[in-house]
């Protein structure tokens, strides 16, 4: 439960600095590196989200959901 959990935190992180990236982007109309370092940050967390659902499935810590046949 604590793996979904963490999950779902990084999940919000996303789009916590998707919103920020927006915010700069329409604040310093690209004179700044801000909007950059938050997509970075957003990819970053993408990347590491997705690599733990693997882990997490793969372990069988969270199990995916099976299509009824």
């Amino acid at each position: 439960m604590a793996a979904k959990i963490f999950v779902v935190v990084l999940l919000f992180i996303v789009i916590a600095s998707l919103g920020s990236a927006l915010f700069y982007m329409m604040k310093d109309r690209g004179d700044s590196k801000r909007m950059v370092r938050a997509l970075t940050i957003r990819i970053s967390v993408s990347v590491v989200a997705f690599l733990l659902i693997l882990l997490f499935a793969a372990t069988g810590i969270i199990e995916p959901n099976s299509v009824p046949g």
